[in-house]
């Protein structure tokens, strides 16, 4: 603890920052557009559908917005990865489930619950419609399955007994 954090607040902040960074980056290759208009997406979650108005700031206040979920969904992991140590040493494929879980939980939770424009509501029937395996889909579960994966990188030796 050099820095006088904790392995545990260490991985969570690292993977929940970096995470969150590199999933702006997958969502604007993605959509084919500027990081900046991704990150005033983010932000129209908060502000609304006149978040283009805010320019830079909501640019800024997506970023922060985006780390602060990284950051609490990282927190999340580590919980529930805190009893059993083989689900941290497995990272990879514990990883992966966590992306899938996460997707889910942002498409069908966050993200209705939100104040995006571009949010849908939801119902059985918008889940069955957007259930479709094309190209969307794929594409952005990839994505937060790296998401899981990244977090599970960072958490793989929290709380792992060092040799003696």
């Amino acid at each position: 603890m050099r820095n006088g954090l904790s392995p545990l607040v260490m991985a969570i902040l690292l993977g929940g920052l970096i995470a969150g960074t590199v999933d702006i980056g997958a969502a604007s290759l993605i959509n084919m557009v500027n990081p900046l208009r991704v990150m005033r997406a983010i932000a129209s979650g908060l502000l609304g559908k006149d978040t283009a108005q805010y320019g830079l700031w909501a640019s800024l206040l997506g970023l922060f917005l985006q780390w602060g979920m990284g950051i609490i969904i990282a927190a999340i992991y580590m919980l529930a990865t805190a009893k059993s140590p083989a689900l941290r040493r497995n990272w990879i494929p514990t990883g992966i489930a966590a992306g899938v879980i996460i997707y889910f939980v942002m498409v069908y939770l966050v993200l209705p619950l939100s104040a995006a424009p571009f949010r849908q509501e939801f119902s059985l029937a918008v889940f069955i419609k957007n259930f479709a395996f094309d190209a969307d889909f794929i594409k952005n579960m990839l994505a937060m399955m790296l998401f899981g994966l990244i977090l599970g990188f960072f958490a793989k030796d929290v709380g792992a007994s060092k040799p003696a």
